[in-house]
This record gives structure tokens, C-alpha cells and sequence, in this order.
């Protein structure tokens, strides 16, 4: 909160809503350290509750200097802010950004930062945590994706290196922009919303006003942050061929660039040029795909090939060990796989198939969590659906609004497209998309883990 605090005073606004939220949070952090549990060891159990409970009451004081400074009128709709912003979604329920001051801005795009590569990950990198492997298990429970593992030999090195790659290429952002003509504050809270794939912009239309060159260099950053951050290591290391024979990065980029292709030649009669053509659905695909949801065009005025793949490049998302959201290529790829095993087993019943990942043999833990966590998607998706048409909103805004939710997205289509925003909905539809952005963040398991008595604290979902 000190950060936000500092651009207050610096705009001159009000800066009750910080100092509030920053004595709430220092006498509960007071009164929460007077209780040491006398084992400090952290398994897989620990690890799961504490990015769960640490997620809901960050998200819940986070929401406080939106409700405390009067942007916001209800308590639920600063929460839906909060959530979407920390979880890096970037859908909202503001209609007037604009109006809004500049610190609570900052701290509305600050959140999509601290967010981006996990909350814990951050404090790991910077406060050692008892326990031995207690560091790793957190790192699995916070981060994005179907497996992960350690760059180096200790988790908290791990976390450093990914926090520094993190705020170096933000830091690049910021000064790319700031020499293509945009403001400091602008530069700082647009790279912000960029490095999380958040998405939350400063103005009304996004990021439609600024110039080509600007959305450009936004472009290709989202882009860059949607990609696995093992690679960035590996390319520090030297090791470029084994970068360049990832097979989940030759996905990201095939889908991409496929999409991009297909929108472009549909949508090319809408613009001036080719180019331009080329140029919108460039930033709109690399938007989408990485979840970020920054937009320079109203899509939901496309033709139905080009919304339709919009749709799909949404529910595909960025890689695992990305900032992006979504199922992630690496899932979408593990079930291609396994779906031509089972077709080969149908064939040829005593025939073995071993199903491999970049030349490694992917174990038949991580397999079977992968089917098990599309089958927890559909699950939280269809219930999420049924629950907010009580609404009585169209089909197109319930459906896309939970998969612009639920994968951190942001915009949808309908009255949630990319002029609109979630205003609409009642206080029930918002805690319903509250809930999804939560569990598309933290992949399901987390949250679902929290209620479940029978964990057992060394063994279970070691590999999800």
C-alpha cells in the first residue's frame, strides 16, 4: 500500500483510504503473528491452504481503498475489482475509469504486478521460509500450470530468478513506452497491466487512443509474457537450442500466429489497409491469448469465424509457468497426446504407449491430473452458467463472461464485451465470477483443497 500511498501524495488525493487499509493490515498482521504453531513445516496440505486463505484476505483488503475512497459504492463490486485485479483478469465494474484518481488507478493496475507471478513467489524471493521443502509446495499451489519444478536446486533462488527476468522486462516496458511519447504514469501502469496480463487500462477506451507504435511495443510484450518463464532462464544459460525445441512454445506461437492469419483475411474488408487489418487482430489475438484483455477494437462487432476464434484462443491461454491464464498450451498439448494414446490402445489393446513432453516421459500422475482438471473446468463452468442466468442476461454475455472470468480474460462478448463492463450483474452474478477468477487463478485445486478433510499432508496431488 506504501506505493499507492506515495502516487496520492504526489497527485494530491485523499489518502485516508491507504492509511485505513494499511492500520487494518498492520494490527491484524500484529495480532496473526501472536499465534506460532509449534511445527513450521509446510507440505503439500499447508501449502495449499495458505495460497488459498492468503488470496481471499489479500483480495478482501485490497478492495478497501476502492470502497474507502469512494470510487467504488459497494463492498462487492470493490471485491470484484480487487479479485480481478490480483488474479490478473482485468474484467470490471467501472464505466468511467477516468474518473477515477490516479492512486487508486496505480493501485488498481498495481495489483495485475503483484499478481502476475504469484504473491508468495514474491515473498519467498525476498523472506526465506522455515520448513525445508515448504518453499516448493507453495510454488506449486500459487503458480500456473500442469507441472511445476525448480530452475535451481533451492526454491527460493528459483523464485528470485523469476521475480528478476519479471521486473526486468517490466522495467523495459516501462522505458520502451516512455520513449515512444506515453507519460510516466501511464508507461508504469499500462507495463503493469502487461507483465500480469491483467489488462486494466487508464482510460475509457483501453488502449484504442494511443498510437500504432505504442500499441505495437503492448503487443509483442503481451506476447512475450504469455510464454513459459523456464525459457527466459534457459536463454540466460545459453541454452537456446533447447529453447527453440520447445514443443509447447512452437504450439503457442503455431495457435497465435494461425489465429492472427485467419481473424486478419476475415475481418480485412472493416479496415483501410491490409496491414491495419493484420495489425488489429495481431494485438487482439496476442490480447486474448495471454489473457490480458487489453483492446483496441470493439470485437464483439467482428463476424462470427473471427469471434468464434477469439473464443477458442481464450479458453486456450498462455504457457504454463507464464503470467497468462487459461487451460495453457502445455495441458491443451498433454490431452492431444493422451486422447491419440487411447485411440491406439482402442486399436492395438496390448500395445504400450508412452506419452512424451520436449523428449520426456510424462508420468501417469501428471496424465490423469490433467483429464481430472478439465473435468473440474467443465464442472465449475457449467454450474458458474446456470448460476448467474438468474440474471436473465443474454447467453452470449453469461457464456463468455464465465469464460472471460474464469480465465482471467476480462472482456466477453455481449454486455461484457469490450465497450461494456460487469455493472450489470447483481451482487450474486458477481461473487459467482469473484469465485471463478479465484479458481481460474489458483487452477481449481487450491480452493477445492481447502474444504477437503482427508488430505494427506505428504502424498496427495504431489504431481498436479
Amino acid at each position: 500500500m506504501l506505493l499507492p500511498l506515495i502516487v496520492a501524495l504526489i497527485y494530491g488525493d485523499k489518502i485516508n483510504c491507504f492509511l485505513i487499509t494499511i492500520a487494518a493490515l498492520l494490527v491484524s498482521g500484529f495480532v496473526l503473528t501472536r499465534f506460532k504453531p509449534e511445527n513450521k513445516t509446510i507440505y503439500s496440505r499447508e501449502g495449499f491452504m495458505i495460497v488459498s486463505l492468503g488470496w481471499i484476505l489479500m483480495s478482501m483488503f485490497g478492495a478497501l481503498p476502492f470502497y474507502l475512497g469512494g470510487a467504488i459504492d459497494t463492498y462487492v463490486d470493490a471485491l470484484f475489482e480487487s479479485v480481478s485485479g490480483f488474479t490478473t483478469t482485468g474484467a470490471s465494474i467501472l464505466t468511467n475509469i477516468e474518473a477515477v484518481n490516479h492512486s487508486l488507478l496505480f493501485w488498481r493496475s498495481f495489483t495485475h504486478w503483484i499478481g502476475g507471478m504469484g504473491v508468495l513467489v514474491f515473498v519467498m524471493a525476498v523472506l526465506p521460509l522455515a520448513g525445508g521443502g515448504g518453499n516448493l509446495y507453495l510454488m506449486r499451489a500459487e503458480s500456473p500450470g500442469p507441472d511445476v519444478g525448480k530452475l535451481v536446486p533451492k526454491s527460493i533462488s528459483t523464485a528470485r530468478i523469476l521475480y528478476g527476468i519479471y521486473l526486468i522486462m517490466t522495467i523495459v516496458e516501462i522505458i520502451l513506452l516512455k520513449v515512444s511519447g506515453v507519460s510516466f504514469f501511464d508507461s508504469v501502469t499500462l507495463s503493469f497491466g502487461t507483465a500480469g496480463t491483467g489488462g486494466f487500462g487508464v482510460r475509457n477506451d483501453s488502449i484504442t487512443s494511443y498510437a500504432t507504435g505504442v500499441q505495437v511495443i503492448i503487443g509483442i510484450f503481451m506476447a512475450l509474457f504469455g510464454v513459459n518463464f523456464n525459457l527466459y532462464f534457459m536463454l540466460l544459460c545459453g541454452k537456446i537450442k533447447d529453447v527453440l525445441k520447445s514443443e509447447e512454445l512452437r504450439t503457442y506461437l503455431i495457435i497465435m500466429f494461425t489465429a492472427i492469419f485467419i481473424i486478419a483475411v476475415d475481418i480485412r474488408n472493416r479496415f483501410a489497409s491490409g496491414a491495419m487489418a493484420f495489425h488489429t487482430a495481431a494485438f487482439q489475438v496476442s490480447s486474448v491469448m495471454t489473457t490480458t484483455g487489453f483492446t483496441t477494437a470493439d470485437f464483439n462487432q467482428w463476424p462470427e469465424l473471427s469471434k468464434m476464434i477469439m473464443l477458442i484462443v481464450m479458453c486456450v491461454g498462455g504457457c504454463a509457468g507464464s503470467t497468462g491464464g487459461g487451460i495453457k498450451v502445455a495441458r491443451i498439448i498433454l490431452l492431444v497426446k493422451n486422447a491419440k494414446k487411447e485411440f491406439k490402445r482402442l486399436i492395438h489393446p496390448r500395445s504400450v504407449s508412452i506419452i512424451r513432453f520436449d523428449g520426456k516421459r510424462v508420468s501417469n500422475e501428471v496424465a490423469q491430473s490433467t483429464n481430472v482438471y478439465l473435468t473440474l473446468y467443465m464442472i465449475v463452468f457449467v454450474c458458474s452458467i446456470i448460476l448467474i442466468s438468474f440474471d436473465n442476461k443474454d447467453m452470449t454475455s453469461n457464456v463468455t463472461g464465465v469464460i472471460a472470468t474464469f480465465n482471467n480474460i476480462g472482456p466477453g462478448l455481449g454486455i461484457v464485451g469490450a465497450t461494456g463492463s460487469f455493472a450489470p450483474y447483481s451482487a450474486l452474478s458477481k461473487i459467482v465470477f469473484i469465485i471463478d477468477m479465484l479458481l481460474g487463478r489458483l487452477e481449481i485445486y487450491p480452493l477445492l483443497l481447502m474444504f477437503s478433510t482427508k488430505m494427506k499432508s505428504k502424498r496427495i496431488l504431489e504431481k498436479v
